[in-house]
């Protein structure tokens, strides 16, 4: 129990900026932490939810929605999004593989990056702020946790289906690189996602129609992986971070239309 405990502190190091105590550490323990993702999900997803829930109490709720997206940025200190814009860099300006790990390489934000990162920002606003006017302010964090679960549960899908890019000026293996989850570890994860849907599930009395939003964010998560596949011959770190901010949005587009079509 101590050393599954240990696993879940690592996650919550390597994602978060949460402080946590001193715990024994070994190269390995980043790669067995992937079980635990979608619970680091659930805990960033909760901070951003209670964020809008209080806020909601004081100030606007469009002023609310920003302060949650906010927290959310402050937390994980930008990890994912500075993935996706990455990636958005790399993806756009490169025409072969080597350039476009070069560039994903630069720290430097480019045009690609910079409009991909404003377009998604304001999509998660957008998205949310729609939900806002046919959920209850109630509901919505729980919606907020159910996707950050989620979408990081679809990082995991790229992890096991395809095969770590190996860094182009380095001989030596990323943290993430060569290992896939055990049975037992994908259960734990995927309990992570199960979890606070079946919540929101309950909260909201929608059923069948709720568990079915899983489908197209598997669908996005599939697509950007032979996406990855096709361009690179696999997935980088930084396109876990674009894939995780990607069905994030998907999560938030289908809930809406199931909101209001179904």
């Amino acid at each position: 129990m101590r050393h599954q405990i240990h696993l879940f502190l690592t996650a919550l190091m390597f994602f978060t900026r949460i402080p946590i105590p001193k715990i024994p550490y070994h190269s390995n323990m980043l790669q067995e932490s992937a079980r635990y993702f979608t619970w680091v999900g659930i805990l960033v997803g909760s901070i951003t939810g209670l964020t809008f829930y209080l806020s909601s109490l004081v100030f606007s709720v469009e002023f609310s929605i920003l302060l949650s997206m906010l927290s959310s940025i402050w937390v994980t200190g930008a990890f994912h999004e500075d993935g996706l814009a990455d990636c958005f860099d790399a993806f756009g300006g490169g025409w072969k593989k080597e350039q476009i790990l070069t560039i994903m390489k630069d720290s430097r934000l480019g045009t690609y990056g910079v409009i991909g990162l404003i377009a998604s920002l304001s999509m998660k606003f957008l998205l949310l702020h729609e939900l806002v006017q046919i959920v209850s302010l109630y509901l919505l964090p729980f919606i907020l946790i159910s996707a950050h679960s989620i979408s990081r549960g679809m990082a995991i899908v790229i992890m096991q289906t395809l095969t770590y890019v190996q860094d182009i000026d380095s001989s030596k293996s990323k943290p993430l690189a060569n290992r896939q989850l055990t049975l037992s570890e994908l259960v734990i994860a995927s309990v992570g996602i199960i979890l606070p849907l079946l919540i929101l599930i309950e909260e909201s009395n929608l059923q069948f129609e709720l568990a079915i939003s899983l489908i197209p964010v598997l669908m996005g998560a599939l697509f950007l992986g032979r996406y990855w596949k096709k361009w690179i011959g696999g997935y980088t770190g930084d396109c876990l971070g674009a894939t995780q901010q990607i069905t994030e949005l998907i999560f938030y587009f289908t809930v809406v239309l199931i909101w209001k079509f179904i």
